[in-house]
């Protein structure tokens, strides 16, 4: 009886780790004044990406593995629209002229699997145009630059103000 139990324990203690998400991309963590995003970094891999690997007009998690998130540690801005100091879950949808960039405060997400349940806690919506670099970004980067957040990967960029 007490090696059934001592099994039993081991087993339940074994279960969640092996249900949680295993992570497939290197992950980063950028920062820049009072802003920082931590992000998983797929890479191309000869792979068309936007439009077909990232579907055009659907909700994507800018990244990998769990959603990106960003964290303001005083009030700013995102594309001239006021965030509040916190942690925010950031989503895209892209587009091929432009992408929706979504703040959203459901932290701790898994990709964009629940986004629709989600969505109500939007706190905010801006569009930023893409532009066409003319050498391939192999591994999605983030990077906050020249007060811009800035998302590349492939042939495209998409540059948001951000202060």
């Amino acid at each position: 009886m007490k090696y059934l139990f001592l099994v039993i324990i081991a087993i339940s203690s074994i279960l969640p780790a092996c249900a949680q998400q295993q992570r497939k991309s290197p992950h980063e963590t950028v920062s820049a004044g009072h802003i920082s995003v931590t992000y998983g970094r797929p890479a191309k891999k000869d792979r068309e990406i936007f439009g077909a690997l990232v579907p055009y007009g659907k909700v994507w998690r800018a990244g990998a593995d769990e959603a990106t998130e960003i964290t303001f540690t005083t009030d700013g801005s995102l594309g001239g629209k006021p965030v509040k100091a916190g942690t925010y879950t950031l989503f895209t949808i892209p587009g091929e002229k432009e992408w929706k960039i979504i703040l959203n405060s459901q932290l701790k997400q898994w990709g964009a699997y629940e986004y629709d349940k989600h969505k109500g806690k939007n706190v905010l919506e801006v569009t930023a145009p893409v532009k066409q670099l003319s050498a391939p970004v192999e591994s999605f980067t983030i990077r906050v630059d020249n007060g811009q957040l800035i998302m590349e990967w492939d042939k495209t960029q998409v540059a948001v103000p951000v202060s």
